[in-house]
This record gives structure tokens, sequence and C-alpha cells, in this order.
């Protein structure tokens, strides 16, 4: 799974976007919010040879984006009344996924996660906590098999700016 699938399931998973007539929304604050993911994502070994064997240009690149999947990454997202009232997704029509709300309050979530994308499976649990209205913690567990096998896991904090959204 890639950090840019990462990104945006913990950012949407912040956003407590779903809904079921036995489902309670995470009691958040509306507006922009912060979230700060640090993930755990096994990086491939590349050997030595194969680097040797790169445009110095292109083996920048590689590094660059090895040394960027490591560490913190923060980012910014709006969260409005209706995205509190409509089911969570991984993107705009992502329909490869299927969510499972395991448990339900107005301070704690737990998701169960499966999705087949390009000969694998990942499945994965999100656990998600509003430690008040203006700040949510969680974790991620995913596991993947098929094309490739993987596991990784992400804690993210996420914490409210202000009742306005920003422009992207």
């Amino acid at each position: 799974m890639n950090i840019k699938t990462t990104v945006g399931i913990v950012l949407l998973a912040c956003s407590a976007c779903w809904t079921a007539d036995s489902v309670s929304p995470l009691d958040v604050k509306l507006g922009q919010w912060e979230t700060t993911v640090t993930s755990n994502i096994p990086m491939p070994a590349i050997p030595q040879e194969v680097l040797d064997k790169l445009p110095p240009e292109q083996r920048a690149k590689l590094q660059e984006r090895m040394k960027a999947n490591q560490g913190p990454r923060t980012s910014q997202s709006c969260l409005k009344k209706e995205d509190l009232d409509k089911a969570m997704k991984f993107g705009a029509d992502d329909n490869s996924c299927t969510r499972t709300i395991v448990t339900s309050s107005r301070s704690k979530q737990e998701i169960h996660i499966e999705c087949a994308r390009g000969g694998s499976k990942q499945t994965g649990i999100i656990r998600i906590e509003a430690t008040g209205p203006d700040s949510i913690k969680g974790s991620m567990e995913f596991g993947e098999s098929g094309n490739r096998s993987a596991n990784f896991s992400s804690t993210f904090t996420s914490k409210w700016l202000g009742p306005a959204c920003k422009d992207k």
C-alpha cells in the first residue's frame, strides 16, 4: 500500500465520514484540521548494484522518495457537516474497499477495512479516539497479500485549527 493511500485513509478516517442508524459520529468540531501521521512502512531493500546502475537524477529521486516515506507527515483537511453524514471513502469513487464499523461511540470508533487493488488484498483496523472536540488520535494496522506481502502500522494525531476552512 503506498503512502498516498495511507495518508488518504488517515485523513478521511479522522474526518469520521460515515453513517448508519446505529453509528454515532465522533463528537468533534467542524472546520480546518491538521493531521500528523507517523508510519511504519517497510521499504524494500534496493541492492547497491541496482542503485549504481541508475542515472544520478533518477537515483536522487528514488532516494528522496524513500526518505519522504519515513518520519512524520503533516497535512490539513476540512471537515464539513455533510462529511459526517456520508459514507467513509478512500478518495472520490473508490469502490475497491469495504468498511465495517466494529464499534462506535461519540468518543471512539473502530473500523475494519478490506480493499482489493491490483492483484493484492489489504485488510486492516483503524482505531480512532476523539480526546476532545478539537483533538483526535488513532492508529491503523494493515496487512497486504497477493502480488506482494507486507504489514504496516501508523499512528496519527489531529488537531482542530479553526472553524474556517482554507482553500486548497
